[in-house]
């Protein structure tokens, strides 16, 4: 109740002040019957605009908002990508037995639109993400999350975060994978049960972050083609991938 006090007391001193202004009107004019006839009219008009305030200009300028907060949030998401997706997506990659198949269809290239787009998302999330135990390094993955576990906590304190579900379930699942792994002391001594669990972590970060980075290149490809151009040239899932142009 506290809260809205302020609130409260403001209505009742608008109230009042508008009863006050009918008061001194009809002090000098002595018309009651003009005084009702206009707040008749402009009672009759409150639900009209009730409905041009509330569902038409709030929806217009909550919409311009959200776009406005969509773009800080892939800025946000690009630095993610720059100094730890990217990275860690090649280190996924590597740890993938049928990383040949996925990297064939996420060859991202100027040509692609938004259906292709859609249609790759689709096949990816339906596909079966499979991590190799032999070639999984989780020493050198545990080494690569350390370092940037500062930088995923300084995200994490977004508060805007909170209007990209997506990004924020990818964060949390590489969050979490990192500290599982640097809880372990001494993971070589794991048991086989606790490195079942770490690869089921892993494959849970591994489908989120390509599914986000379909995403993300799919913004750059409409809004950012200079951008886009070097997220091509730096593609992880390509292995011919080279920063240089031509």
């Amino acid at each position: 109740m506290k809260r809205y006090r302020w609130q409260i007391i403001f209505g009742f001193t608008l109230v009042i002040l508008s009863a006050a202004i009918y008061v001194i009107h009809y002090f000098f004019f002595r018309d009651a019957h003009h005084i009702f006839i206009y707040l008749v009219g402009d009672i009759a008009f409150v639900p009209i605009e009730v409905l041009l305030v509330t569902l038409i200009i709030h929806r217009m300028l909550r919409t311009r908002e959200q776009r406005a907060m969509l773009k800080k949030l892939n800025m946000v998401i690009g630095a993610f990508f720059s100094e730890v997706g990217q990275d860690l997506l090649k280190l996924f990659v590597q740890y993938d037995p049928n990383s040949d198949e996925l990297c064939n269809r996420l060859l991202v290239s100027g040509e692609w639109s938004r259906s292709d787009f859609l249609a790759v998302k689709s096949r990816v999330m339906d596909q079966n993400i499979v991590v190799d135990p032999k070639k999984t390094d989780l020493e050198g993955l545990r080494g690569f999350l350390r370092e940037k576990r500062g930088f995923l906590l300084n995200l994490l304190q977004n508060p805007n975060l909170l209007e990209h579900e997506s990004f924020t379930q990818l964060l949390w699942a590489v969050f979490h994978l990192t500290e599982e792994l640097v809880c372990r002391k001494n993971i070589k001594k794991s048991i086989s049960t606790d490195l079942d669990h770490l690869r089921g972590d892993i494959r849970r970060a591994y489908g989120l972050i390509i599914t986000e980075w379909l995403q993300y290149m799919e913004h750059l490809k409409e809004d950012y083609p200079y951008l886009f151009s070097l997220a091509v040239r730096t593609n992880p899932f390509d292995p011919a991938a080279s920063v240089q142009v031509g």
